[in-house]
């Protein structure tokens, strides 16, 4: 029997054992049916706050299946893949004629574009890039495209055109560890916007760094919205990589650690009044997202298949549980005293 669940295997088990499985099965089944069927309402706590709720996708053609899933947005365009599976750099054309398309998929609702995102482990070998012995801590995100406005000028460019037709979109740069990198991308931004005469559109970053974190208050003053990445923020604060599997089961983003940077970024936001949201995997766990959700996150985006279970849960509590839920959590000394305080959740 294998518990995916709680990462358990069990071997060799009875006929009492295997029946109690195929139960549990099918009792999740039904569970599974119910919430799905109510996927498409809101996430709006028994006390009335509702939590925007947004699919995490690559391609235009990938909508559909996640508005059908519940998805009330994009809360994260990954615009690397168009970098990543081919052989040669998209130019400024085609990447405007796929921003429209995301767009008018979208029907009007809320499409947040991640900049290009390249580095770390996502290498694009038609780029040329230098090897660098720890690409972590590299010359990625934000870094590469203040480094390389060739790379930069044509993306904005084309999202930019986007907006001219129409498109609501809002851009998100990652990796960013300062309030001159950011400066300085808004700068690039503003005279390539200026130069097409096109809308003002909202520019954001991605929190990942403790850096970011525990400087969110500055960076406020400069960037009109946050979006957590929950994936790197916790290989950083803990300073483990989340591909080496010796470290996979203790980098964990569920460690009070992560958990206070994700405070500490909503409390930096607060002091200009600035949306934060989380992108990153945590934000499709169902009680990862109630904890977040307590913590001030009011936008959660993550895989379309992952929707419909989060919804659920933020439907099933109040805000002040959850933000009672997220204090206990705060004060744990682990990730493991963290995921017990899921068992009163779901009891």
């Amino acid at each position: 029997i294998v518990d995916g669940a709680n990462g358990r295997i069990y071997l060799d088990p009875s006929e009492q054992d295997l029946a109690s499985a195929h139960a549990h099965m099918a009792e999740q089944r039904a569970l599974q049916e119910r919430v799905s069927a109510q996927r498409g309402l809101p996430a709006i706590t028994t006390d009335g706050v509702r939590i925007e709720v947004c699919a995490n996708v690559n391609l235009p053609e990938q909508v559909p299946l996640a508005l059908s899933q519940g998805a009330e947005g994009v809360g994260l365009m990954r615009t690397e893949f168009l970098f990543l599976e081919r052989g040669s750099t998209p130019g400024e054309d085609e990447q405007y004629e796929t921003y429209r398309a995301m767009a008018q998929a979208l029907e009007g609702r809320p499409l947040i574009v991640r900049a290009l995102d390249i580095g770390g482990d996502k290498q694009v070998a038609h780029l040329e890039l230098p090897r660098e012995d720890n690409p972590f801590l590299g010359v990625r995100g934000a870094r590469l495209l203040l480094r390389r406005p060739d790379l930069l000028e044509p993306q904005m460019r084309a999202l930019y055109r986007a907006a001219c037709d129409g498109a609501r979109l809002s851009v998100m740069f990652p990796m960013v560890t300062s309030v001159q990198e950011l400066l300085a991308l808004r700068a690039a931004c503003e005279r390539l916007r200026a130069e097409l005469d096109a809308p003002v559109l909202p520019l954001g970053i991605m929190i990942e760094v403790p850096a970011a974190a525990v400087q969110a208050d500055a960076l406020a003053r400069h960037a009109d919205f946050f979006s957590i990445g929950t994936n790197d923020l916790t290989q950083y604060v803990l300073a483990m990589d989340r591909q080496n599997p010796q470290l996979a089961a203790e980098a964990d983003s569920l460690h009070p650690a992560v958990l206070r940077m994700v405070r500490a970024t909503v409390q930096g936001a607060a002091t200009c009044a600035r949306p934060v949201g989380v992108c990153g995997g945590l934000a499709g766990d169902p009680f990862g997202a109630l904890l977040l959700a307590g913590l001030g996150v009011g936008e959660l985006s993550m895989t379309p298949n992952d929707i419909a279970g989060v919804k659920a849960g933020l439907r099933g509590a109040s805000l002040r549980q959850l933000q009672a839920l997220a204090d206990r959590a705060l004060g744990c000394e682990d990730a493991a005293q963290v995921r017990e305080l899921a068992k009163e959740v779901t009891a």
